[in-house]
């Protein structure tokens, strides 16, 4: 009998309790070469998977595809098949006028703004990193040489909806919300964190999120001269994940989160 995931097509984790996910499934072999031994595991669908070694610990990486769905199912199935902790790395724009193209932001919470979470849990409840992760990303940006910011990212199902609400017959709401965001200190938006956190929160996973800021359209407004550039891909939120995974085996704090935690 097959037993592996529908989706992932991953049985077990061959030992590992870390996974980094990335959205493109493109990226997961570059990400992969950055770990000891890195190997093709498997591809379904969205879902391709390379194992490696961390510090002498086994960890996968793994794309997720684009959205919340797809994110939420990945993390279920490597979940069941041993992962413990996650960390999304991926690309986003800027959103705060001090954030560019080409820095890191390290996401410590997300705003709910997309639908797969909501059937987990009424959206009251807040979608937020693990704390353990989160500083293993600070202390890894801080080493890295990357200009890195640490706050809440915008998550959102529709990429166009952002980019083009004028269009949308729901724009304007889409405008107020994204203007009140911005006021409220949000330095981004993309679009898998808030499932990432929520669904390892209630699997009781630990997970943190890193990622490269593609460019900022609010520098592009006609108030602001300097558009702080644009970098093309994620290397050094990858890097930072990757050294994350590492300062998180030094701790050894366990790869699950604490009870009562």
């Amino acid at each position: 009998m097959d037993e592996r995931s529908y989706h992932t097509g991953i049985a077990d984790s061959n030992g590992a309790r870390y996974a980094i996910l990335t959205g493109d499934p493109g990226r997961v072999g570059t990400i992969a070469r950055l770990l000891e031994n890195p190997r093709f595991l498997n591809q379904n669908r969205e879902y391709v998977t390379w194992a490696g070694e961390l510090s002498g610990e086994p960890a996968l990486v793994t794309s997720t595809g684009i959205g919340g769905p797809s994110a939420a199912i990945c993390v279920e199935e490597l979940f069941a098949a041993g992962i413990r902790t996650f960390i999304r790395v991926g690309t986003c724009g800027g959103m705060a006028s001090g954030v560019s193209g080409g820095d890191v932001v390290i996401a410590n919470a997300a705003i709910r703004m997309e639908g797969t979470t909501k059937e987990y849990v009424p959206v009251e409840f807040p979608a937020v990193s693990d704390i353990a992760v989160t500083n293993a990303l600070i202390e890894a940006s801080k080493t890295s040489g990357a200009r890195w910011h640490c706050g809440v990212v915008h998550c959102k199902d529709s990429f166009f909806g952002q980019h083009d609400p004028e269009r949308m017959p729901a724009g304007h709401e889409l405008r107020d919300k994204w203007r009140a965001w911005i006021m409220a200190g949000c330095l981004a938006s993309e679009m898998e964190s808030a499932a990432v956190f929520i669904v390892s929160q209630i699997l009781g996973a630990r997970a943190g999120c890193v990622l490269n800021v593609v460019w900022n359209q609010e520098r592009e407004r006609p108030d602001l001269s300097v558009s702080g550039g644009v970098a093309a891909n994620a290397p050094l939120a990858a890097a930072v994940a990757v050294e994350a995974v590492r300062i998180l085996i030094r701790g050894g704090a366990g790869a699950s989160r604490p009870e009562g935690a």
